[in-house]
Protein backbone atom coordinates (compact mmCIF):
# COMPACT_ATOMS: atom_id res chain seq x y z
CA UNK A 1 0.00 0.00 0.00
CA UNK A 2 1.37 3.42 -0.98
CA UNK A 3 2.48 5.73 1.77
CA UNK A 4 0.81 9.12 2.11
CA UNK A 5 1.97 12.64 2.73
CA UNK A 6 -0.63 14.92 4.28
CA UNK A 7 -0.53 18.47 2.99
CA UNK A 8 -0.53 20.77 6.02
CA UNK A 9 0.93 23.98 7.39
CA UNK A 10 4.00 22.10 8.66
CA UNK A 11 7.14 23.38 6.99
CA UNK A 12 8.50 21.48 4.04
CA UNK A 13 12.23 20.83 3.88
CA UNK A 14 14.41 19.86 0.93
CA UNK A 15 14.65 16.34 2.34
CA UNK A 16 10.88 16.12 2.80
CA UNK A 17 10.21 17.19 -0.77
CA UNK A 18 12.82 14.74 -2.01
CA UNK A 19 11.15 11.98 0.01
CA UNK A 20 7.69 12.85 -1.28
CA UNK A 21 8.83 12.99 -4.88
CA UNK A 22 11.24 10.12 -5.24
CA UNK A 23 9.53 7.67 -2.90
CA UNK A 24 6.26 8.26 -4.79
CA UNK A 25 4.17 9.25 -1.78
CA UNK A 26 0.46 9.85 -2.33
CA UNK A 27 -0.73 13.37 -1.48
CA UNK A 28 -3.76 13.98 0.67
CA UNK A 29 -5.05 17.15 2.29
CA UNK A 30 -4.93 17.18 6.07
CA UNK A 31 -8.07 18.13 8.00
CA UNK A 32 -6.54 21.48 8.92
CA UNK A 33 -5.68 22.29 5.31
CA UNK A 34 -9.17 21.30 4.16
CA UNK A 35 -10.72 23.51 6.84
CA UNK A 36 -8.56 26.50 5.91
CA UNK A 37 -9.35 26.20 2.21
CA UNK A 38 -13.12 25.97 2.87
CA UNK A 39 -13.07 28.83 5.36
CA UNK A 40 -11.25 31.15 3.00
CA UNK A 41 -13.55 30.32 0.08
CA UNK A 42 -16.69 30.87 2.18
CA UNK A 43 -15.38 34.22 3.40
CA UNK A 44 -14.61 35.32 -0.15
CA UNK A 45 -18.03 34.26 -1.44
CA UNK A 46 -19.75 36.21 1.35
CA UNK A 47 -17.60 39.25 0.65
CA UNK A 48 -18.45 39.24 -3.06
CA UNK A 49 -22.16 38.79 -2.37
CA UNK A 50 -22.29 41.57 0.21
CA UNK A 51 -20.54 44.30 -1.75
CA UNK A 52 -19.91 45.65 -5.23
CA UNK A 53 -16.73 47.43 -4.13
CA UNK A 54 -13.83 46.73 -6.53
CA UNK A 55 -11.42 44.02 -5.37
CA UNK A 56 -8.47 43.52 -7.67
CA UNK A 57 -8.61 40.38 -9.77
CA UNK A 58 -11.89 39.28 -8.25
CA UNK A 59 -14.30 41.75 -9.79
CA UNK A 60 -11.82 43.84 -11.80
CA UNK A 61 -9.62 43.28 -14.83
CA UNK A 62 -5.99 42.25 -14.49
CA UNK A 63 -2.72 44.16 -14.68
CA UNK A 64 -3.20 47.56 -16.23
CA UNK A 65 -6.91 46.69 -16.66
CA UNK A 66 -7.38 46.88 -12.90
CA UNK A 67 -9.72 49.86 -13.38
CA UNK A 68 -12.25 47.82 -15.38
CA UNK A 69 -15.10 46.59 -13.18
CA UNK A 70 -16.58 43.17 -13.90
CA UNK A 71 -20.22 42.30 -13.19
CA UNK A 72 -21.06 39.46 -10.82
CA UNK A 73 -22.53 37.53 -13.74
CA UNK A 74 -19.16 37.53 -15.50
CA UNK A 75 -16.84 36.66 -12.62
CA UNK A 76 -16.52 33.00 -13.66
CA UNK A 77 -15.93 33.93 -17.30
CA UNK A 78 -13.24 36.36 -16.15
CA UNK A 79 -11.28 33.52 -14.53
CA UNK A 80 -11.65 31.18 -17.52
CA UNK A 81 -10.50 33.92 -19.86
CA UNK A 82 -7.51 34.65 -17.64
CA UNK A 83 -6.21 31.08 -17.75
CA UNK A 84 -6.80 30.69 -21.49
CA UNK A 85 -5.31 34.06 -22.48
CA UNK A 86 -2.20 33.63 -20.34
CA UNK A 87 -1.23 30.23 -21.72
CA UNK A 88 1.36 31.76 -24.02
CA UNK A 89 4.42 29.67 -23.24
CA UNK A 90 7.02 28.72 -25.80
CA UNK A 91 10.46 27.15 -26.05
CA UNK A 92 11.51 23.82 -24.59
CA UNK A 93 9.13 21.81 -22.48
CA UNK A 94 9.73 21.91 -18.74
CA UNK A 95 11.09 18.50 -17.61
CA UNK A 96 8.54 16.18 -16.03
CA UNK A 97 10.39 16.11 -12.71
CA UNK A 98 10.06 19.89 -12.48
CA UNK A 99 6.39 19.85 -13.58
CA UNK A 100 5.59 17.38 -10.81
CA UNK A 101 7.34 19.67 -8.33
CA UNK A 102 5.27 22.58 -9.65
CA UNK A 103 2.09 20.65 -8.88
CA UNK A 104 3.27 19.79 -5.37
CA UNK A 105 4.31 23.35 -4.58
CA UNK A 106 1.13 24.91 -6.00
CA UNK A 107 -0.95 22.53 -3.86
CA UNK A 108 1.12 23.44 -0.79
CA UNK A 109 0.75 27.17 -1.39
CA UNK A 110 -3.03 26.97 -1.88
CA UNK A 111 -3.43 24.84 1.25
CA UNK A 112 -2.65 27.70 3.64
CA UNK A 113 -6.10 29.23 3.14
CA UNK A 114 -5.08 32.68 1.88
CA UNK A 115 -5.85 32.17 -1.82
CA UNK A 116 -9.64 31.76 -1.97
CA UNK A 117 -9.79 28.64 -4.14
CA UNK A 118 -12.39 25.90 -4.02
CA UNK A 119 -11.54 22.62 -2.37
CA UNK A 120 -12.38 20.87 -5.66
CA UNK A 121 -9.70 22.87 -7.48
CA UNK A 122 -6.98 21.86 -5.06
CA UNK A 123 -8.19 18.26 -5.12
CA UNK A 124 -7.95 18.14 -8.91
CA UNK A 125 -4.33 19.31 -8.71
CA UNK A 126 -3.74 16.51 -6.21
CA UNK A 127 -5.37 14.05 -8.62
CA UNK A 128 -2.97 15.14 -11.37
CA UNK A 129 -0.03 14.64 -9.03
CA UNK A 130 -1.10 11.28 -7.63
CA UNK A 131 -1.88 9.86 -11.07
CA UNK A 132 1.44 10.94 -12.56
CA UNK A 133 -0.27 13.24 -15.03
CA UNK A 134 2.16 15.85 -16.32
CA UNK A 135 0.69 18.98 -17.92
CA UNK A 136 2.78 20.18 -20.85
CA UNK A 137 4.48 23.37 -19.66
CA UNK A 138 6.93 25.51 -21.60
CA UNK A 139 10.11 27.15 -20.30
CA UNK A 140 9.62 30.61 -21.75
CA UNK A 141 6.89 33.08 -20.91
CA UNK A 142 7.47 34.09 -17.30
CA UNK A 143 9.00 37.40 -16.24
CA UNK A 144 9.12 36.13 -12.67
CA UNK A 145 7.07 38.99 -11.31
CA UNK A 146 3.29 38.59 -11.51
CA UNK A 147 4.05 35.03 -10.72
CA UNK A 148 5.07 32.53 -13.37
CA UNK A 149 2.02 33.45 -15.40
CA UNK A 150 2.40 31.58 -18.70
CA UNK A 151 3.92 28.39 -17.24
CA UNK A 152 1.28 28.19 -14.50
CA UNK A 153 -1.47 28.79 -17.05
CA UNK A 154 -0.28 25.75 -19.00
CA UNK A 155 -0.01 23.78 -15.76
CA UNK A 156 -3.66 24.52 -14.95
CA UNK A 157 -5.28 24.27 -18.39
CA UNK A 158 -6.15 20.58 -17.88
CA UNK A 159 -8.36 21.57 -14.93
CA UNK A 160 -10.80 23.07 -17.44
CA UNK A 161 -10.29 20.42 -20.12
CA UNK A 162 -7.77 22.37 -22.17
CA UNK A 163 -4.07 22.14 -22.91
CA UNK A 164 -2.10 18.91 -23.13
CA UNK A 165 -0.75 16.37 -20.67
CA UNK A 166 1.51 13.35 -20.69
CA UNK A 167 -0.26 10.39 -19.14
CA UNK A 168 0.82 6.74 -19.20
CA UNK A 169 3.45 7.54 -21.81
CA UNK A 170 1.01 9.24 -24.19
CA UNK A 171 0.47 12.89 -25.01
CA UNK A 172 -3.23 13.72 -24.95
CA UNK A 173 -5.42 16.80 -24.62
CA UNK A 174 -7.03 17.96 -21.41
CA UNK A 175 -10.41 17.02 -22.85
CA UNK A 176 -9.21 13.51 -23.71
CA UNK A 177 -7.85 13.16 -20.19
CA UNK A 178 -11.19 14.07 -18.64
CA UNK A 179 -13.01 11.63 -20.91
CA UNK A 180 -10.53 8.87 -20.14
CA UNK A 181 -10.78 9.29 -16.35
CA UNK A 182 -14.44 10.32 -16.18
CA UNK A 183 -13.64 13.76 -14.79
CA UNK A 184 -15.72 16.89 -15.25
CA UNK A 185 -13.90 20.16 -15.90
CA UNK A 186 -13.50 22.37 -12.84
CA UNK A 187 -15.99 25.25 -12.79
CA UNK A 188 -13.89 28.21 -11.72
CA UNK A 189 -15.31 30.64 -9.20
CA UNK A 190 -14.23 34.22 -8.64
CA UNK A 191 -10.49 34.71 -8.03
CA UNK A 192 -9.53 31.09 -8.76
CA UNK A 193 -7.77 31.60 -12.07
CA UNK A 194 -5.70 34.38 -10.53
CA UNK A 195 -4.82 32.22 -7.54
CA UNK A 196 -3.60 29.50 -9.86
CA UNK A 197 -1.57 31.76 -12.17
CA UNK A 198 -0.10 34.14 -9.62
CA UNK A 199 2.67 32.37 -7.76
CA UNK A 200 6.32 31.43 -8.03
CA UNK A 201 5.91 27.70 -8.54
CA UNK A 202 7.94 27.43 -11.77
CA UNK A 203 10.87 29.22 -10.17
CA UNK A 204 10.41 27.39 -6.87
CA UNK A 205 10.23 23.99 -8.55
CA UNK A 206 13.46 24.61 -10.43
CA UNK A 207 14.88 25.91 -7.16
CA UNK A 208 14.08 22.76 -5.20
CA UNK A 209 15.35 20.59 -8.06
CA UNK A 210 18.54 22.67 -8.08
CA UNK A 211 18.89 22.42 -4.29
CA UNK A 212 18.63 18.63 -4.35
CA UNK A 213 21.22 18.36 -7.10
CA UNK A 214 23.55 21.06 -5.77
CA UNK A 215 23.96 19.18 -2.48
CA UNK A 216 24.73 16.03 -4.43
CA UNK A 217 27.16 17.85 -6.71
CA UNK A 218 29.02 19.26 -3.72
CA UNK A 219 29.68 15.76 -2.44
CA UNK A 220 30.59 14.45 -5.88
CA UNK A 221 33.00 17.37 -6.36
CA UNK A 222 34.75 16.47 -3.11
CA UNK A 223 34.95 12.81 -4.10
CA UNK A 224 36.31 13.44 -7.59
CA UNK A 225 38.62 16.12 -6.20
CA UNK A 226 40.06 13.75 -3.61
CA UNK A 227 40.49 11.03 -6.20
CA UNK A 228 42.27 13.45 -8.54
CA UNK A 229 44.51 14.71 -5.73
CA UNK A 230 45.69 11.19 -4.99
CA UNK A 231 46.05 10.27 -8.65
CA UNK A 232 48.19 13.40 -9.08
CA UNK A 233 50.37 12.32 -6.15
CA UNK A 234 49.29 15.42 -4.24
CA UNK A 235 50.02 16.46 -0.68
CA UNK A 236 47.62 16.23 2.26
CA UNK A 237 49.06 19.08 4.40
CA UNK A 238 46.84 21.74 2.81
CA UNK A 239 43.85 19.98 4.36
CA UNK A 240 45.18 19.98 7.94
CA UNK A 241 42.49 21.26 10.34
CA UNK A 242 44.83 23.83 11.89
CA UNK A 243 45.08 25.63 8.55
CA UNK A 244 41.32 26.06 8.39
CA UNK A 245 40.73 26.87 12.03
CA UNK A 246 42.66 30.11 11.62
CA UNK A 247 40.38 31.12 8.73
CA UNK A 248 37.06 29.98 10.15
CA UNK A 249 34.94 29.84 7.01
CA UNK A 250 32.33 27.14 7.64
CA UNK A 251 32.29 25.67 4.16
CA UNK A 252 36.06 25.67 3.90
CA UNK A 253 36.45 23.79 7.18
CA UNK A 254 33.80 21.26 6.19
CA UNK A 255 35.39 20.54 2.82
CA UNK A 256 38.89 20.18 4.30
CA UNK A 257 37.52 17.67 6.80
CA UNK A 258 35.70 15.80 4.04
CA UNK A 259 38.80 15.51 1.83
CA UNK A 260 40.88 14.37 4.81
CA UNK A 261 38.36 11.65 5.59
CA UNK A 262 38.03 10.58 1.95
CA UNK A 263 41.81 10.07 1.75
CA UNK A 264 42.22 8.40 5.14
CA UNK A 265 44.39 5.29 4.80
CA UNK A 266 45.61 6.02 1.27
CA UNK A 267 49.06 4.57 0.51
CA UNK A 268 49.59 7.15 -2.21
CA UNK A 269 48.92 10.19 -0.04
CA UNK A 270 51.34 8.87 2.62
CA UNK A 271 54.29 8.26 0.33
CA UNK A 272 57.20 10.79 0.33
CA UNK A 273 56.73 13.66 -2.10
CA UNK A 274 59.32 15.25 -4.36
CA UNK A 275 57.31 18.47 -4.70
CA UNK A 276 56.71 20.92 -1.83
CA UNK A 277 53.28 22.14 -2.91
CA UNK A 278 50.47 21.49 -5.40
CA UNK A 279 48.71 23.71 -7.96
CA UNK A 280 45.78 25.72 -6.66
CA UNK A 281 43.20 23.40 -8.25
CA UNK A 282 44.32 20.76 -5.71
CA UNK A 283 45.70 22.79 -2.82
CA UNK A 284 42.75 25.21 -2.70
CA UNK A 285 39.92 22.67 -2.92
CA UNK A 286 38.74 23.62 0.60
CA UNK A 287 38.70 27.32 -0.19
CA UNK A 288 36.93 26.98 -3.56
CA UNK A 289 34.55 24.11 -2.81
CA UNK A 290 33.98 25.63 0.62
CA UNK A 291 32.88 28.99 -0.78
CA UNK A 292 30.43 27.17 -3.05
CA UNK A 293 29.22 25.16 -0.05
CA UNK A 294 28.39 28.31 1.90
CA UNK A 295 26.64 29.87 -1.09
CA UNK A 296 24.59 26.75 -1.76
CA UNK A 297 23.52 26.49 1.89
CA UNK A 298 22.39 30.13 1.83
CA UNK A 299 20.44 29.68 -1.38
CA UNK A 300 18.76 26.53 -0.07
CA UNK A 301 17.36 28.53 2.86
CA UNK A 302 15.80 31.03 0.45
CA UNK A 303 14.18 28.27 -1.56
CA UNK A 304 12.89 26.55 1.58
CA UNK A 305 11.31 29.79 2.78
CA UNK A 306 9.63 30.25 -0.60
CA UNK A 307 7.97 26.84 -0.76
CA UNK A 308 6.53 27.31 2.73
CA UNK A 309 4.69 30.49 1.86
CA UNK A 310 1.85 32.00 -0.16
CA UNK A 311 2.86 33.76 -3.37
CA UNK A 312 -0.37 34.57 -5.19
CA UNK A 313 -2.33 37.83 -5.17
CA UNK A 314 -4.49 39.28 -3.71
CA UNK A 315 -4.03 37.67 -0.31
CA UNK A 316 -7.15 36.79 1.64
CA UNK A 317 -7.21 37.02 5.46
CA UNK A 318 -10.59 35.75 6.69
CA UNK A 319 -9.87 36.23 10.41
CA UNK A 320 -8.83 39.86 9.88
CA UNK A 321 -11.57 40.57 7.31
CA UNK A 322 -8.95 41.77 4.84
CA UNK A 323 -8.23 41.22 1.15
CA UNK A 324 -4.90 42.81 0.30
CA UNK A 325 -3.42 43.33 -3.14
CA UNK A 326 0.35 43.26 -2.75
CA UNK A 327 3.40 41.68 -4.38
CA UNK A 328 4.19 38.25 -2.96
CA UNK A 329 4.35 36.91 -6.50
CA UNK A 330 7.51 38.90 -7.24
CA UNK A 331 10.41 36.50 -7.76
CA UNK A 332 13.32 38.74 -6.78
CA UNK A 333 14.47 36.59 -3.82
CA UNK A 334 14.58 33.58 -6.14
CA UNK A 335 16.13 35.40 -9.08
CA UNK A 336 19.09 36.67 -7.06
CA UNK A 337 19.47 33.26 -5.42
CA UNK A 338 19.55 31.45 -8.76
CA UNK A 339 22.24 33.82 -10.00
CA UNK A 340 24.27 33.24 -6.84
CA UNK A 341 23.77 29.47 -7.09
CA UNK A 342 24.85 29.44 -10.72
CA UNK A 343 28.11 31.18 -9.85
CA UNK A 344 28.76 28.78 -6.96
CA UNK A 345 28.16 25.70 -9.11
CA UNK A 346 30.08 27.04 -12.08
CA UNK A 347 33.15 27.39 -9.88
CA UNK A 348 32.96 23.71 -8.96
CA UNK A 349 33.13 22.95 -12.66
CA UNK A 350 35.89 25.46 -13.31
CA UNK A 351 38.27 24.01 -10.73
CA UNK A 352 37.35 20.45 -11.77
CA UNK A 353 38.42 21.12 -15.35
CA UNK A 354 41.76 22.49 -14.11
CA UNK A 355 42.39 19.25 -12.20
CA UNK A 356 41.58 17.28 -15.35
CA UNK A 357 44.05 19.43 -17.28
CA UNK A 358 46.80 18.83 -14.72
CA UNK A 359 46.27 15.07 -14.80
CA UNK A 360 46.70 14.82 -18.59
CA UNK A 361 49.65 17.22 -18.76
CA UNK A 362 52.38 14.62 -18.35
CA UNK A 363 53.39 15.86 -14.89
CA UNK A 364 54.55 13.81 -11.89
CA UNK A 365 55.37 10.63 -13.70
CA UNK A 366 52.03 10.31 -15.49
CA UNK A 367 52.11 9.79 -19.28
CA UNK A 368 50.85 12.55 -21.57
CA UNK A 369 47.07 12.27 -21.96
CA UNK A 370 47.14 9.22 -19.68
CA UNK A 371 47.72 6.69 -22.41
CA UNK A 372 50.62 4.22 -22.61
CA UNK A 373 51.56 5.07 -26.19
CA UNK A 374 50.90 8.80 -26.76
CA UNK A 375 51.25 9.97 -30.33
CA UNK A 376 49.72 6.94 -31.92
CA UNK A 377 46.96 7.34 -29.34
CA UNK A 378 45.43 10.67 -28.30
CA UNK A 379 44.18 9.21 -25.03
CA UNK A 380 42.28 11.68 -22.87
CA UNK A 381 43.30 14.76 -24.83
CA UNK A 382 39.87 15.69 -26.14
CA UNK A 383 37.62 15.04 -23.12
CA UNK A 384 39.47 17.98 -21.53
CA UNK A 385 38.44 20.08 -24.56
CA UNK A 386 34.83 19.10 -23.89
CA UNK A 387 35.17 19.97 -20.22
CA UNK A 388 36.66 23.33 -21.19
CA UNK A 389 33.76 24.08 -23.54
CA UNK A 390 31.25 23.21 -20.83
CA UNK A 391 33.07 25.37 -18.29
CA UNK A 392 33.10 28.25 -20.74
CA UNK A 393 29.38 27.88 -21.43
CA UNK A 394 28.71 27.80 -17.70
CA UNK A 395 30.53 31.12 -17.36
CA UNK A 396 28.18 32.54 -19.98
CA UNK A 397 25.19 31.06 -18.15
CA UNK A 398 26.34 32.90 -15.02
CA UNK A 399 25.49 36.26 -16.56
CA UNK A 400 22.94 37.45 -13.99
CA UNK A 401 19.29 37.50 -14.98
CA UNK A 402 18.18 39.29 -11.81
CA UNK A 403 19.73 42.62 -12.83
CA UNK A 404 17.46 42.73 -15.88
CA UNK A 405 13.93 44.08 -16.05
CA UNK A 406 11.51 44.85 -18.89
CA UNK A 407 8.32 46.86 -18.43
CA UNK A 408 5.11 44.92 -19.09
CA UNK A 409 1.33 45.28 -18.75
CA UNK A 410 1.33 48.81 -20.10
CA UNK A 411 3.60 50.04 -17.32
CA UNK A 412 1.68 48.58 -14.39
CA UNK A 413 4.27 45.85 -14.00
CA UNK A 414 7.26 48.14 -14.30
CA UNK A 415 9.88 46.03 -12.49
CA UNK A 416 10.20 42.29 -12.98
CA UNK A 417 12.67 39.77 -11.57
CA UNK A 418 13.48 37.58 -14.60
CA UNK A 419 13.72 34.76 -12.07
CA UNK A 420 12.36 32.18 -14.50
CA UNK A 421 15.22 32.90 -16.90
CA UNK A 422 17.65 32.61 -13.98
CA UNK A 423 16.07 29.25 -13.10
CA UNK A 424 16.25 27.70 -16.56
CA UNK A 425 19.86 28.88 -16.98
CA UNK A 426 20.77 27.25 -13.68
CA UNK A 427 19.10 24.00 -14.77
CA UNK A 428 21.30 23.80 -17.86
CA UNK A 429 24.39 24.72 -15.85
CA UNK A 430 23.76 21.90 -13.37
CA UNK A 431 23.52 19.34 -16.16
CA UNK A 432 26.76 20.73 -17.61
CA UNK A 433 28.42 20.30 -14.22
CA UNK A 434 27.53 16.61 -14.10
CA UNK A 435 29.29 16.26 -17.47
CA UNK A 436 32.38 18.14 -16.27
CA UNK A 437 32.71 16.01 -13.13
CA UNK A 438 32.17 12.86 -15.20
CA UNK A 439 35.19 13.82 -17.32
CA UNK A 440 37.25 14.40 -14.18
CA UNK A 441 36.20 11.00 -12.83
CA UNK A 442 37.12 9.32 -16.12
CA UNK A 443 40.50 11.07 -16.02
CA UNK A 444 41.27 10.50 -12.34
CA UNK A 445 40.52 6.78 -12.44
CA UNK A 446 42.71 6.43 -15.54
CA UNK A 447 45.55 8.26 -13.77
CA UNK A 448 45.12 6.13 -10.67
CA UNK A 449 45.86 3.00 -12.68
CA UNK A 450 49.30 4.41 -13.46
CA UNK A 451 50.00 4.58 -9.68
CA UNK A 452 49.55 0.86 -9.17
CA UNK A 453 50.31 -1.21 -7.20
CA UNK A 454 49.82 1.59 -4.63
CA UNK A 455 46.28 1.90 -3.31
CA UNK A 456 44.22 4.96 -2.51
CA UNK A 457 41.86 4.98 0.50
CA UNK A 458 39.39 2.18 1.12
CA UNK A 459 36.46 4.48 0.28
CA UNK A 460 37.98 5.78 -2.95
CA UNK A 461 39.05 2.28 -3.97
CA UNK A 462 35.37 1.40 -3.63
CA UNK A 463 34.41 4.28 -5.92
CA UNK A 464 37.13 3.19 -8.35
CA UNK A 465 36.11 -0.47 -8.43
CA UNK A 466 32.41 0.36 -8.90
CA UNK A 467 33.29 2.73 -11.71
CA UNK A 468 35.50 0.15 -13.39
CA UNK A 469 32.46 -2.14 -13.62
CA UNK A 470 31.00 0.45 -15.98
CA UNK A 471 34.08 1.88 -17.71
CA UNK A 472 37.24 -0.14 -18.37
CA UNK A 473 40.83 1.15 -18.36
CA UNK A 474 41.71 2.87 -21.63
CA UNK A 475 44.55 0.87 -23.21
CA UNK A 476 44.28 2.48 -26.65
CA UNK A 477 42.03 4.96 -28.39
CA UNK A 478 38.33 4.13 -28.49
CA UNK A 479 35.01 5.96 -28.70
CA UNK A 480 35.28 8.07 -25.54
CA UNK A 481 31.82 9.64 -25.89
CA UNK A 482 30.36 6.36 -24.70
CA UNK A 483 32.70 6.31 -21.70
CA UNK A 484 31.78 9.90 -20.84
CA UNK A 485 28.06 9.10 -20.95
CA UNK A 486 28.60 6.07 -18.71
CA UNK A 487 30.62 8.20 -16.29
CA UNK A 488 27.86 10.81 -16.15
CA UNK A 489 25.21 8.16 -15.52
CA UNK A 490 27.45 6.67 -12.81
CA UNK A 491 27.64 10.02 -10.98
CA UNK A 492 23.91 10.64 -11.23
CA UNK A 493 23.07 7.26 -9.71
CA UNK A 494 26.03 6.67 -7.41
CA UNK A 495 24.95 6.19 -3.78
CA UNK A 496 26.91 8.69 -1.74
Amino acid sequence: MSKKHFISSESLSIDTVNHIMYDNLILELSESATSKIKKCRSYLDEKIEASDAPIYGINTGFGSLYDKNISKEDLTTLQYNLVKSHACGTGNEVPKSVVKLMLLLKIQSLSYGHSGVQLATVQRLIDLYNNNIYPIVYEMGSLGASGDLAPLAHLCLPLIGLGEVEYEGNRITGEELNNKLGWSPIKFMAKEGLALLNGTQLMSAYGIWASIHSQRLLQLSNITGALSLDAFDGRIEAFHPLVHQIRPQKGQMAVAKSIHELLSGSEIIKQPKKHVQDPYSFRCIPQVHGASTDAINYVNEIFISEINGVSDNPNVFPDEDLIISAGNFHGQPLAISFDFLSIALAELGSISERRTYQLISGARGLPHYLVANPGLNSGLMIPQYTAASLVSQNKQLCTPASIDSIVSSNGQEDHVSMGANAATKCYKLINNLYSILAIELLTATQALDFRRPLQTSVYLEGVYSNFRKEVAFIKEDRLLHDDMMKAEKFLKHFEI
